[in-house]
C-alpha cells in the first residue's frame, strides 16, 4: 500500500510516498480502515526534525488525524462493521492502562498517532476500536480529519481543565492555528466574550468571521499587551489561551486578570521562558497545562461538530502525494486553519 512517510529526520527532503508497505491486518479489538483523509499538525514538523530520545522505525507514517471507512474488523469487535464511516481519536492508550477506568487516560503514558506511533496518512491503517467514532453522512471526511487533535485539545484545555463559564472574557493569542480556530468557536459556544491577537489583518478578519468579538493585529499593535490592558480598564482577561510559547508568554501573563487562568497546550515559538514569579503569586494566577484529552472529551466535542455547532476550519487541501508541499505550507504560518491530505 501507499503512505506518506518520513524516511529519517531532517528537512523536506525526508518526506515522501512509500509505495509498497504491507497492508496491516486487524487483531483482536482492532479495526482496519480504508483511509479517505488525513490532516497535518505542527507535531508533524517536530517529528520530522526529531529531538533527542525520539527513536522511530523508518519509514514512519505521518499525521495524527484522519477519517475513513471501516474495511475489516478483528475478533471481538461488534460496534463497527465494514462500510461504517468513522473518525479517529489520535490518543493511543495501552489496553492495560489503569487510567482507562478513570476517564483521565491522557494523564498517563500515551502515544500520539504520527508521533511515537505510526500515523494515518496511508491507504489502510489498523487502530483499536476504542479510538473510532461513527460519523454522520453530512460531515465530510476532510472536516472530520481537520477536527481531531485540535478540537479535543482545545475542548479539554478550555472546558475540562480550564472550567470556562458563560460570561467570562477570553483572550486567544494567535488566530490561524488549528487549536486557536477551535478555541474561538468553543469559547463563543460557551457564551464568552472573545478577543483574539492575530498576526495580520487577514487573519484577524477571519477570526471575526469565526465569532471573535474583538481582534488586535499585532503587526499594527506590537505592544498588544499594553493596548489590551488599557482596553480592559486595567483589569485583564478571565482566561488567556497561549499556545505560542516563549515569544508571547510574559505578555499573556500580564494580560490575565487577578485570579485569572492562563491555559497552555503548546509552545510553537519555543518552550523556554523566564517568568517573574511575583506576577503569579501576587496576582493569584493559575497556569493550567494539558495534553490531548480523554476519549469522553473527544466524543463530546465531535458530537458538537456533528450537530453543526462547531465547524472545523480547513485552510488548504492537498493530495497525499504532495505531503512534502503540505508540510512546507504548514511551516510558513500563512495558512488559516488545518491542512488536509486526501487519500485515494
Amino acid at each position: 500500500m501507499k503512505a506518506a512517510v518520513i524516511t529519517g529526520h531532517g528537512g523536506l527532503e525526508v518526506v515522501g510516498i512509500a509505495q509498497d508497505l504491507a497492508v496491516p491486518e486487524p487483531g483482536r479489538d482492532e479495526v482496519r480502515l480504508r483511509m479517505k483523509a488525513a490532516a497535518l499538525n505542527r507535531l508533524d514538523l517536530f517529528v520530522r526534525v526529531g529531538w533527542p530520545g525520539l527513536k522511530l522505525q523508518m519509514p514512519h507514517i505521518i499525521c495524527a488525524d484522519g477519517a475513513g471507512v471501516v474495511d475489516k474488523v478483528g475478533e471481538g469487535v461488534t460496534q463497527f462493521a465494514p462500510g461504517d464511516r468513522v473518525c479517529i481519536d489520535p490518543t493511543i492508550v495501552p489496553p492495560d492502562s489503569p487510567a482507562l477506568m478513570t476517564g483521565l487516560e491522557n494523564q498517563t503514558r500515551i502515544a500520539i498517532l504520527g508521533e511515537h506511533h505510526p500515523g494515518v496518512a496511508a491507504e489502510y491503517v489498523v487502530l483499536p476500536a476504542r479510538n473510532l467514532l461513527k460519523m454522520p453522512d453530512m460531515v465530510t471526511f476532510e472536516e472530520a480529519a481537520a477536527a481531531g487533535l485540535v478540537y479535543l485539545t482545545a475542548w479539554h484545555s478550555m472546558m475540562t481543565r480550564g472550567g470556562l463559564r458563560a460570561g467570562e472574557t477570553v483572550l486567544i493569542v494567535g488566530a490561524g492555528g488549528g487549536v486557536n480556530t477551535a478555541s474561538i468557536q468553543i469559547a463563543k459556544l460557551a457564551g464568552c466574550q472573545v478577543t483574539v491577537v492575530g498576526s495580520s489583518a487577514e487573519k484577524c478578519e477571519k477570526a471575526h468571521a469565526l465569532g471573535a468579538d474583538v481582534t488586535i493585529n499585532r503587526q499594527e499593535t506590537p505592544d498588544w499587551a499594553k493596548a489590551l490592558y488599557t482596553m480592559t480598564n486595567k483589569q485583564g482577561f478571565d482566561v488567556v489561551v497561549d499556545n505560542v510559547g516563549s515569544a508571547t508568554f510574559n505578555d499573556s501573563i500580564r494580560s490575565t486578570r487577578i485570579g485569572g487562568r492562563l491555559l497552555v497546550v503548546g509552545a510553537t515559538s519555543g518552550p523556554f521562558v523566564e517568568i517573574d514569579l511575583r506576577q503569579i503569586f501576587f496576582r493569584h494566577l493559575s497556569i493550567i497545562g494539558s495534553t490531548m484529552a480523554p476519549h469522553q472529551d473527544f466524543v463530546r466535542v465531535m458530537s458538537l461538530i456533528f450537530q453543526g455547532k462547531l465547524k472545523p476550519v480547513i485552510g488548504e487541501i492537498f493530495p497525499m502525494q504532495e505531503a512534502a508541499r503540505a508540510q512546507e505550507r504548514l511551516a510558513d504560518f500563512d495558512v488559516f486553519g488545518k491542512i488536509v491530505l486526501t487519500i485515494d
